[in-house]
């Protein structure tokens, strides 16, 4: 028990430690973008924190599994480079003794993924899909940033600016340009805007009052201008992504009575994070074992790569099934694949490296270097 409670800190403390930084690299990364939709003024500055929150869960589920493996092979890594793990070995402790041991913090970690990926993350991007739907339904008037030129995506190219808003949303001087479909600049400024709603279609408006509207080509002679007391131009809905879809959304209940392939696809993937924490602390343990001459991360970049290799699999399955070209089950096939790979390297390890040695490719290298 003692020596199971020490490889079991090893394990927590380096994945807990890898996680963090990855979670924290991930976050930034997202938080970053956005930040850019919102100094765009697509996304109101208030919800950035509350969708981040909503999106961890997320970010969590996927990171977990690779902080697992990255743990197993730093903690027990660290073992064998300081021979610790030989003094383990020669009091008995064999390698199924060591297998049953990682596979403590791995049901943990399987335990908590499965809550994240099943409940928490369908939850958290409900609720990120509504926030971003509530962006969605503002005016491009409730997002306008004063005294920045502002540019509106699927808006005719329109640029807007506005020197000041009032608490009950009346703008002062105002600027406005957009290009018409023959693709003629207009021009139009005014001394002061308001929005308005039509009843009829629900569309807003930005009402100008006192200013003047010009239209024509740079460098022509021939353009427009016209004075206005009042004029309504208007303002489209602003398009924002939230990174989150629709089937990701789905209660895990409601994807288990569907039949579309989507949201079997979204349900067997949701089933295969937990496998795949599993099956990747099977193949944490044979690789972990280094030589001390080698140093700890002599075999980190092929166990990474072996990771990724197995975590593109499984997304590759995934799409190909939300496709409608693979049946569900080629997900567990992927996981079994590997599943077969880390018994052989756990239990037939010395077998295969025997037959590597009898294999010329060793010797061949050996005289190269001589």
């Amino acid at each position: 028990m003692i020596v199971f409670r020490y490889l079991a800190r090893e394990v927590l403390s380096s994945m807990f430690a890898v996680t963090g930084i990855l979670l924290l690299i991930l976050v930034s990364g997202r938080f970053i973008k956005y930040l850019a939709q919102a100094a765009s003024g697509d996304l109101s500055p208030d919800v950035l924190l509350e969708i981040m929150a909503y999106r961890i869960p997320g970010f969590l589920e996927l990171i977990l599994p690779l902080g697992l493996f990255l743990g197993i092979l730093l903690g027990y890594g660290r073992l064998y480079l300081e021979s610790e793990m030989v003094v383990l070995k020669a009091c008995g402790i064999s390698q199924k003794r060591l297998v049953s041991y990682a596979m403590g913090p791995a049901v943990f970690t399987a335990a908590l993924i499965a809550v994240l990926s099943l409940w928490l993350s369908p939850l958290g991007a409900e609720r990120t899909v509504e926030i971003f739907n509530e962006q969605k339904s503002r005016s491009q008037l409730e997002s306008l940033t004063v005294g920045r030129f502002q540019e509106y995506a699927g808006s005719q190219n329109r640029v807007s600016y506005t020197d000041s808003v009032t608490d009950d949303g009346a703008l002062g001087r105002v600027f406005l340009t957009e290009v018409t479909d023959e693709g003629v600049p207009v021009v139009v400024v005014a001394e002061s805007g308001r929005k308005s709603r039509e009843a009829e279609d629900g569309q807003e408006y930005l009402v100008l009052t006192k200013g003047a509207r010009y239209e024509g080509i740079p460098g022509e002679a021939k353009y427009t201008e016209s004075s206005f007391g009042r004029y309504g131009v208007r303002m489209p809905q602003p398009e924002i992504r939230s990174g989150v879809t629709k089937v990701a959304a789905k209660p895990t209940a409601e994807l288990i009575g569907s039949e579309s392939v989507e949201d079997q696809a979204q349900l067997h993937w949701r089933f295969s994070l937990p496998i795949l924490a599993l099956v990747v602390t099977l193949l944490a343990v044979p690789l972990s074992k280094v030589n001390p001459r080698q140093g700890r991360y002599a075999r980190m970049l092929p166990s990474i790569i072996l990771y990724l290799f197995y975590l593109t699999l499984l997304s590759t399955a995934r799409s190909q099934i939300e496709d409608g070209k693979l049946d569900v089950y080629v997900l567990y096939a992927v996981h079994l694949a590997f599943l077969v790979l880390a018994l052989n390297m756990l239990f037939a390890g010395r077998y295969w490296a025997a037959v590597y040695n009898r294999l010329p490719i060793p010797r061949l290298f050996g005289r190269a270097k001589a």
